[in-house]
């Protein structure tokens, strides 16, 4: 079955962990022994219901606060489509989580509680969806029971963040009344809301189109590692093992090996389970080639007329997640991207973004914690790497403290940096 990966945002106590509890318990998704444990601790906690948040939260400062801290994995299925969810934090100290746990999502759901409207974190977490070219994003209006079923509000915080998303760059937003701590709209149509003539929100999740979402078009093998056993029947194997991040590979097809630029063709896509005819996003394979070239860890497959850009100066998105660290030019960095490693100088700051108002502040001399801007960083070797708009994989990058060894930003691929 399709695969959806899906991650939930949005302010605190705006009904994130509930909602999926809710998806999970009334999808018939959870345990016995998973139910009783949550309707024990939620009657020692004096909670007057079942506190499905307690399924998602499972760190115990997480139980003693009430609230998500780090990003919770999820998984469950319908006869329709498996999913994965990610349950990131909304306390702005935890921003970083959020870009962490929606990094790979195909749709984020962003919760608003109807009576509070849209908050702060609200925008940012949409505007981080944005940037990370998320590319079906659902604004659920939680909490309706709270404000009668009011269907005026929700039409109104509907008006409300339609207007502030359309200087956004997100192509596909549904917008859905719920109440997720009695089940409205999240996995069966309400009675209370017979003015909302959409779907549920289960529903949707099981119907939103996400096969085009995937680069087909641009092959992309990052090589991670060279398989070579020394002995038994595969004693002349010389395979290159990766994730495909791009297009498709067939054996026959002629391909380039970057940064030598040297060509062969494809012998064999082998898996776990045996060759296949052909490979494709996200698949973990291993390629071997018809002649013998030098090929190691950071190098990358591609097709002779269709190259990623190979480079060392780029223009950037960075979102910012240290506390203990600045960004700010002249600052040096070890760069990760794909599977090639490299240390990196930020050559310039352009701007600052201001989430609320999305107004670029040049003045900026530096990015803090939570921040987001637009950098210029020199590597000291090539990268391959596509537009991030182009290619989620390839188009990112994270930044780590040579000293700590802790990663302090992520960073989305805007284009090449231009000369002058």
């Amino acid at each position: 079955m399709e695969l959806l990966r899906l991650a939930t945002a949005g302010s605190v106590d705006d009904g994130k962990s509930t909602l999926i509890g809710r998806l999970l318990y009334d999808s018939k998704s959870i345990f016995e022994d998973q139910l009783e444990s949550v309707e024990r601790t939620s009657v020692a906690r004096g909670d007057e219901y079942t506190n499905l948040a307690l399924l998602t939260d499972g760190l115990r400062a997480e139980r003693e606060q009430g609230i998500t801290i780090d990003v919770a994995y999820r998984y469950f299925a319908t006869p329709r489509r498996k999913f994965i969810i990610a349950d990131t934090p909304g306390h702005i100290q935890y921003t970083r989580n959020m870009v962490t746990g929606a990094s790979l999502a195909d749709l984020a759901i962003v919760l608003v509680d109807a009576r509070n409207g849209i908050l702060e974190q609200s925008r940012r977490h949409a505007f981080i969806a944005s940037l990370l070219r998320i590319p079906h994003l659902v604004l659920a209006i939680n909490k309706m029971d709270l404000v009668d079923w009011d269907q005026e509000v929700f039409e109104r915080l509907k008006d409300e963040f339609r207007a502030w998303a359309s200087r956004l760059d997100i192509t596909d937003i549904t917008f859905i009344p719920i109440s997720a701590l009695q089940g409205d709209n999240v996995v069966h149509r309400s009675p209370n809301m017979d003015w909302y003539e959409g779907s549920s929100l289960l529903h949707h999740l099981e119907e939103v189109y996400i096969a085009s979402d995937r680069n087909l078009i641009d092959p992309r093998f990052p090589v991670q590692y060279v398989l070579r056993p020394m002995s038994g029947e595969w004693h002349d194997y010389r395979g290159y093992a990766g994730t495909v991040v791009g297009g498709v590979l067939k054996p026959g097809d002629e391909v380039m090996v970057l940064p030598s630029g040297f060509t062969s063709t494809v012998r064999s896509i082998d898996t776990l389970d045996g060759p296949v005819s052909e490979a494709f996003p996200p698949m973990a394979v291993s390629v071997t080639l018809n002649d013998d070239l030098d090929v190691s860890r950071g190098d990358m497959l591609c097709r002779p007329n269709n190259q990623p850009t190979m480079g060392q100066d780029i223009d950037a998105m960075v979102c910012w997640m240290s506390d203990a660290a600045m960004l700010s030019p002249r600052a040096k960095f070890t760069i990760k991207h794909t599977t090639n490693t490299a240390r990196a100088l930020v050559k310039d700051l352009h701007y600052r973004l201001d989430i609320n108002t999305l107004h670029r502040d040049e003045s900026a001399q530096a990015l803090t914690l939570n921040e987001i801007g637009r950098v210029s960083l020199r590597t000291t070797s090539p990268l391959f790497f596509d537009e991030y708009r182009r290619n989620r994989l390839t188009g990112s990058f994270i930044l780590i403290d040579e000293h700590t060894n802790t990663t302090v930003g992520a960073g989305m691929i805007v284009g090449e940096t231009q000369a002058g």
